[in-house]
Formats: C-alpha cells, structure tokens, sequence
C-alpha cells in the first residue's frame, strides 16, 4: 500500500532502521546541517530532530540520502523496478486482434488510477491561519555560515500555465526574509519562471497566486524535482511512483489545488515585477551561490496539520541527499533517453559531477561519428541540455566504474580529434561560465575509433587472461589456502 503522508514513511524508515530520533535540542542556524552533513558522509541514518531551538515543531532530514532509504521512499527493492515499469508502458502499443486488446485493457486500467484525486477536505487544514501568523513560528534552517539568512530548501511549489490552466510542481529554494515574506527562487529555465513571464507579458493583473506545500508522501516530494517535460502534470506522476492517485485539495485563498496530506502549506502570491535581492545560498555545487535578484512570495494564508512535520534537506559539497535523489532519477529516466535514443546501453551522472557538470554515456556505436551524434541529442534533451561535459564510452565499458571508465577513456582519446566545444545555455548554478545561463559545453568521444573517422592504425585489444586458466587457478587458489 502506498504511504498516506510524510508520517507513514518514518514510521517505515524508523521500522528499516533507516532513522534516529534526535531527542535533545539542538539549533536549526548551522548545527542541524553539521548533523546531516555528517549522517550522510559516514552513511548514517536519516534524522528526526524532537526538540529543535526556538520551535515546538520537529524537523526531518535526510530522508532520502542512500540508495536503501530511496528503496523505501518509492517501495521497490530496487529503483530499477520503477525503469521497468516506465518502459512497460512505454512499449505499449495497440495490439492485433480481440483477445490480446482485452488483455491491454487493464494496463489501460491502470494508467487512469494515476490521476490526482480532488477531495473537499484533508489533515492539511486542521488548522487554519489567515492571522497571527509567521513564518518565524517553524524551524526554518540557516544552513551554512554564509548563507543569506534561513532558507526553505524541499518547498513544493505550485503554480499554473496561465494559458493551459495546467499546474506545475517544482522545488525552489525560498529564502525567508521576514515573518511573512520569502524569496522565490525558481531559475529562468524553470517552469514557474516561464509562468510568471507570461504574466507578466500579459500585463492582466499584477498579482500570480502561488502555494507551497512542505512534507507529503515520498513519491509525491520526489515528484517536484523530476525532469519532466512542461505541462506534464508531477502529480500525475506522483501517482504512477505510487500506483495511488495523489488527494489534492483547494487552498483557502486561491483556486490551487494542493496534497491533502501536506504537513503545512503557505498560500499567496508573487507581485509581477517585484523583485529582491537573494542570497547567497551554499547549493548543491559545493560552492555558495551568489545573490541576485527573484521574485518575492507574499504569504496570505498558513494550514497546517495539528502538530505538524517540517521535512527539510540541505546541499553542499557532495555526495550529500541530493545525489541520492538523483541517482534514484538517472536509473528511472534512462527507458526514457533510451525511447528517443536506443543506442544508449547505459549512463551514469557521479556525485562529483553535481548532475550537470558530467554524464557518461555508454553506447552501441554503430556508424562514425556515432558518439558526436549522441552529445548532441542529449544536449537537447529537457533538463540535459545543462550538462557540462558528456563523455561517451562503448558499450562494453561499466560507466557505473568510474575506475574502469577513466582508464578507458584516457586511454582512448586523442585529445584534439576526440573532445569538441558548443554554445549554449548552461545551469544558473554554474559559477565558471562566462555570462549567466550561457557558457561552452565539452563532449569527448572516447569510443574505439573506426576507419571511416580517420583512423587508420590497428586498434589494440584489452588484456584478459583466457577462461579456462581462469577457472584452473579458481580451484588452486583454494587449494593454496588463499581468500
């Protein structure tokens, strides 16, 4: 059964042995993320902070940093489970003939139970708040020492398209600056900063309703980072992780539907061409973030469950939560990079990379200039068109072996022939690029060159010793008493 809210899930985490309850207090400014940072190095557990300073609120933190707590949070025993599933559907077509259309009827079923669900009511609203209320109130992190004040870091935040109606769930720092104002940190390439432009190309009204939920389910927190094509409904998807539609309800202040089960919401709006000053923020880089200017979100109204959760994460030098939330998406998305580009056997995004700064790409290559073919279709593809450098090795390469792959490649390139520059847009994270959101992107090929690209040495073969000596010195190792 799908987890009903955030509650379920550390129950279950707490069950796996997956999490510690930190008893004492201990000071949202600095110290709770040294607590995480630590957890997370040393492989430790995820942490439900009982008694933070200054809030009768609890917080939880690091509830998705390892592969094992990611297994938990989605219920598979592996998120290759969840590939699987994207692919099932993926190569679904209409089949021939009666018996076997009436078999694909219930996949047909299936997919319909995805959708979210609209209730009239939910634990969201056990209390609600139009007055006397502040932001100060929750346990809000400072998470490093240079930071521009608290920051909340796992907001959902929902807008809508204001041409489709259709609703967008993204995760967007929020950096609070008062009792009731944060900033709204959604990064020009984001959906709800293609939202907000619209408004305000529009010049029809001077305000755009925005909500925020923090602390939901885990495959519905998930959903609002994924990389997901715009207008796809995260929610919808959300359902799919699941196999539950998610329950939304109608905020107090606006037409916005949010997660019934949230732990808190904040309703209210962002002033169309009002902007302020944020930052900076120690991200997910490694490296802070330096200030700029976004959007500023007005908070008109708070619902909460009676004593609620505040679930945060923090990002910094890797590998931190975050890598394991993207690993979890690297293996989920291939089907899909494999749908549009099939000659992909395999990918891998390190910890060291922070997501956009490296990909390797194993592939069958078939034809020269296969592996330029494939940088290139990558870098347009969503999200993937941030990635700073994509190295694409051949398919008999383990890109999961990161030893393996750099012997490979340097190894195999020559460097002149092998690594080409582009133009393009790059993340707004990326410090070294030569002008905001555009900057150069390397691809290295570093597959075995063939003749038609020019090369017209003998190519080597790798050293391996043959099977059957192989399998003789198995039995003598054993005999020679050897482990």
């Amino acid at each position: 059964m799908a987890y009903q809210d955030l509650r379920e899930f550390i129950r279950a985490l707490e069950k796996e042995g997956e999490l510690k309850r930190i008893p004492f207090e201990v000071d949202p400014r600095l110290e709770m993320t040294e607590f995480a940072d630590r957890s997370v190095k040393r492989g430790g557990p995820a942490l439900l902070f009982e008694k933070p300073k200054g809030s009768s609120i609890p917080v939880l933190i690091n509830a998705f940093a390892s592969m094992r707590r990611m297994e938990i949070a989605l219920q598979v025993s592996s998120v290759e489970e969840v590939a699987g599933r994207i692919a099932e559907y993926l190569q679904m077509r209409m089949p021939e003939g009666l018996i076997n259309k009436l078999k694909m009827l219930p996949k047909l079923a299936e997919m319909g139970a995805f959708f979210p669900k609209t209730v009239s009511d939910g634990p969201c609203k056990e209390v609600i708040r139009k007055e006397n209320f502040s932001l100060q109130e929750f346990p809000i992190l400072h998470c490093w020492p240079g930071d521009g004040g608290p920051f909340i870091t796992l907001p959902m935040v929902f807008t809508h398209n204001p041409e489709t109606g259709k609703r967008n769930c993204g995760m967007y720092r929020m950096q609070v600056y008062d009792h009731r104002t944060t900033g709204m940190h959604w990064q020009t390439h984001k959906q709800g900063a293609e939202h907000y432009r619209r408004l305000l190309a529009e010049g029809k009204q001077t305000k755009m309703p925005v909500a925020v939920a923090i602390g939901c389910d885990p495959a519905t927190m998930y959903s609002a980072i994924l990389p997901l094509p715009p207008d796809l409904d995260e929610m919808m998807i959300a359902g799919f992780l699941r196999s539950k539609p998610v329950e939304m309800v109608k905020c107090e202040t606006s037409d916005i539907l949010v997660p019934a089960q949230a732990e808190i919401v904040l309703e209210g709006h962002v002033i169309l061409g009002e902007l302020r000053r944020e930052g900076p923020f120690g991200d997910h880089t490694g490296f802070y973030s330096l200030e700029d200017d976004y959007p500023v979100f007005h908070i008109d109204c708070i619902t909460h469950r009676k004593n609620p959760i505040y679930a945060t994460t923090i990002v910094g030098p890797p590998p931190m939560e975050d890598f394991y939330m993207g690993k979890a998406i690297e293996r989920i998305f291939l089907p899909l990079m494999r749908l549009q580009l099939p000659e992909v056997r395999d990918m891998c995004m390190p910890a060291e990379g922070i997501f956009h700064n490296l990909m390797i790409v194993s592939i069958r290559k078939s034809y020269p200039g296969h592996a330029r073919k494939v940088m290139h279709a990558i870098w347009g593809l969503g999200q993937a068109m941030f990635t700073k450098c994509i190295v694409v090795v051949d398919e008999d390469v383990d890109v999961q072996n990161l030893s393996e792959v750099a012997w490979k490649v340097l190894n195999n390139i020559d460097p002149e022939r092998d690594i080409e520059f582009v133009l393009g847009p790059v993340d707004s994270l990326d410090h070294a690029s030569r002008l905001p959101d555009y900057g150069s992107k390397m691809g290295i090929d570093a597959t075995k060159k063939w003749p038609g690209e020019g090369f017209t040495r003998r190519w080597p073969d790798v050293i391996r010793m043959s099977a059957d000596v192989k399998k003789r010195v198995d039995e003598l190792w054993s005999k020679a008493g050897l482990s």
